[in-house]
């Protein structure tokens, strides 16, 4: 297998709206963020259950990733996710380390994975999270981390990604399920 070059896309401003899913950091608020991403394991089963695990597996023509290496995706997102948050609370502007979504599909071999024990795992990892989220008050949503040199972002940045990211890639589940067929 040949070696997966990581690419590192600047992050999203504090303030990003995408225009695909039209989520604005700005205008959600903690709580909203909080409900967002709590909804993120249902909304996955809801997609994803009762199709064929060929289905799940199958990757459109672009090249792009399976609906089940999406899944594993936001799975990995919530326990990273969940670490930046901690570390961010409780260290003095920590550097996170970045995820290397497709080295982590690629090494962790996403496509071969269960869908069950993904989905349970999302739903596992979405809990945690928010059990962190809980450790948040309003003092420490401001706390700053940083990726790579220019990119500090707040702890209430990482919950509206986390939330974005939740909303995003189910979307895009949806999306790659619609190109490869019905699969039920």
């Amino acid at each position: 297998m040949e070696d997966v070059a990581p690419s590192l896309p600047p992050l999203a401003e504090e303030d990003h709206q995408c225009l695909e899913c039209a989520f604005a950091y700005a205008e959600v608020s903690v709580q909203a963020a909080i409900g967002v991403v709590g909804n993120v394991p249902d909304d996955v089963r809801f997609v994803v259950l009762g199709r064929t695990d060929e289905h799940l597996r199958a990757r459109p023509e672009d090249g792009g990733w399976s609906a089940l290496e999406y899944v594993c995706h936001l799975r990995d997102v919530y326990a990273v996710y969940t670490i930046r948050l901690y570390r961010t609370r409780v260290e003095e502007a920590p550097v996170l380390e970045p995820m290397l979504n497709d080295l982590r599909a690629v090494r962790f071999r996403y496509n071969k994975r269960e869908t069950g024990s993904v989905l349970a795992e999302l739903n596992d990892n979405v809990e945690g999270f928010l059990d962190e989220t809980a450790r948040n008050t309003e003092g420490t949503w401001g706390r700053s981390a940083r990726r790579l040199p220019g990119e500090e972002r707040s702890a209430r940045w990482l919950l509206r990604q986390a939330a974005h990211e939740g909303l995003h890639h189910t979307r895009d589940i949806v999306g790659v399920l619609e190109q490869v067929g019905s699969g039920r």
